[in-house]
């Protein structure tokens, strides 16, 4: 696998001659635009079967809860997250049913379509031999399909998960207009490029890194080329309800960023190094290296050395906002399908696939629901996977707010609301209200806030996750009525608070509970 790559993937110039203006093969040489071999086709199909069959095996993820939630709304906007994933949500749980699994069929679905994507990728950037970009597609799309990040995304409903996809779409989209010339592109670029702003603005971080590179590296022709700004007025034009929510109020997303790099920022500085190895696995990463140095050293795609420059320069950004590592998750998936080109040259090959495969099957244990739910606390999966751990439990959660509420006198329970102190402990109560008789739900968190607070005249709290010493500065009592046991996420140990009278009207009381992370 450390072996270099042979003399036909980076030997001296003059062996290989460059070609203008489609550098990787001549139009009667190109494979069909939608033809990509057999092994592909399956193993994209086999992502999909298995993410589906493990899908409940766990539970929702806390998020996933909150999306559902959130759904129930529509809006053009939320506070802390544009509306296409709680968008997904809604329509998944309208369509396949109000399950944990509906929930998780477009995921799957996604993470099917990444194999798909990294194996056009290596074959665009493949040479004109067709067995070698034969065999390069398929080590793209076995070694994406064994990846931890891919199958994470794929197997939760979380804003990652279409971000990948969108992201390496308009990679794909890229690579065309670079290498083959195809201008028509740049409207393909910028019409993903709008829809990717309704999952998260952070598509502006390929662009602006891809955009940069451009200048930098060339070709600058292309940014003359009149498609390239009708596509960028077609990503404006279908971001625009977007940017008139940020505008109009007053730009939420750059406060959550703020919010999250205060809160964060420092432990994914720590993280971003390792994760940058482990997103997708050691081999991976070796394979990623390869990639990076072709793009940038080999001319038959030096149109395309603008993406070898994106990723160091993406990586600076993240790491100077204390940004999350999985932000750069689509550079190193598109660098990852360039090094398969390369790698499909090595002369040890074997050692890399059988690298690739034996990190699968790590990438399994870790990414998906195969470690049984009651032996996860304590176990290197809990640690490194937070989707695992904040996917056990929930609805016990509910369960365990439902025992609170049965204990109050039936006139308070008639009047009590229920106080959730973030997103995820509200969206559980929600989705499990009517197993078990649970009242309406109220938080200070994020978007949830902006839903208004428990209506006045309201004398009875039932509160999970709020600080008991915190709720007795504005109730006139307060008593811790149990914890929250059996979880091994951030929920576990956190107090259920029954607390009566408020000091102030609701309306005075909820600015104090806003807040965001």
């Amino acid at each position: 696998m450390a072996e270099p790559p042979s003399a036909a993937a980076s030997g001296p110039a003059s062996a290989v001659p460059p070609i203008r203006p489609h550098p990787v093969r001549p139009p009667s040489a190109r494979l069909p635009s939608i033809g990509l071999p057999r092994a592909v086709i399956a193993l994209a199909g086999a992502v999909v079967a298995v993410l589906l069959a493990v899908s409940p095996w766990y539970g929702y993820h806390r998020d996933e809860l909150y999306f559902r939630m959130l759904g129930e709304r529509p809006r053009l906007g939320y506070f802390d997250t544009p509306p296409l994933t709680p968008m997904i949500a809604r329509l998944s749980t309208a369509v396949f049913g109000d399950t944990v699994v509906a929930l998780r069929i477009v995921p799957a679905l996604c993470a099917g379509t990444l194999v798909l994507l990294a194996a056009l990728i290596a074959r665009e950037l493949s040479p004109r031999d067709l067995d070698a970009g034969r065999a390069a597609q398929v080590l793209a799309a076995a070694g994406t399909a064994g990846a931890v990040l891919p199958l994470i995304a794929g197997h939760s409903l979380l804003t990652l998960t279409p971000d990948l996809v969108l992201w390496l779409a308009v990679t794909l989209c890229l690579l065309r207009v670079l290498l083959r010339g195809d201008g028509r592109y740049w409207l393909w670029t910028g019409l993903l490029a709008g829809i990717a702003s309704y999952n998260r603005d952070l598509i502006v971080l390929l662009l602006a890194c891809a955009g940069l590179g451009l200048l930098v590296t060339g070709p600058r022709e292309v940014l003359r080329d009149r498609r390239l700004w009708l596509g960028a007025l077609l990503a404006l034009a279908i971001a625009s309800p977007n940017l008139v929510y940020q505008v109009t109020h007053d730009w939420p997303q750059l406060q959550m960023a703020e919010a999250l790099r205060a809160d964060e920022g420092a432990d994914n500085r720590i993280a971003f190094v390792p994760l940058q190895i482990l997103l997708l696995g050691p081999p991976q990463a070796v394979v990623c290296v390869a990639g990076l140095l072709r793009l940038w050293r080999d001319r038959r795609v030096r149109r395309v050395r603008s993406l070898a420059l994106a990723y160091p320069v993406a990586c600076a950004l993240v790491l100077l906002s204390g940004g999350r590592p999985d932000y750069t998750g689509a550079f190193l998936l598109y660098l990852f399908a360039a090094g398969c080109v390369t790698a499909a040259g090595w002369r040890r090959r074997t050692v890399l696939v059988v690298a690739l495969a034996a990190n699968a099957v790590v990438a399994v244990v870790l990414a998906l629901p195969v470690v049984p739910a009651a032996s996860l606390a304590g176990t290197p999966v809990a640690a490194i996977n937070e989707v695992a751990r904040e996917s056990v439990g929930m609805r016990d959660l509910a369960a365990q707010v439902g025992q609170v509420v049965g204990t109050l006198p039936a006139d308070e329970r008639a009047g009590a609301v229920l106080l959730a102190g973030n997103y995820g402990e509200a969206g559980a109560l929600r989705r499990w209200a009517g197993d078990f008789g649970l009242p309406a739900v109220h938080s200070g968190h994020n978007e949830l806030w902006w839903w208004g607070p428990p209506p006045e005249g309201t004398q009875v709290a039932v509160s999970v996750g709020y600080p008991p010493g915190r709720l007795r500065t504005v109730f006139a009592t307060c008593s811790v009525a149990g914890t929250v046991t059996g979880m091994p996420g951030e929920e576990q140990g956190v107090p259920i608070t029954v607390c009566r009278d408020p000091l102030r009207p609701w309306r005075d009381l909820w600015p104090l509970a806003r807040h965001y992370s």
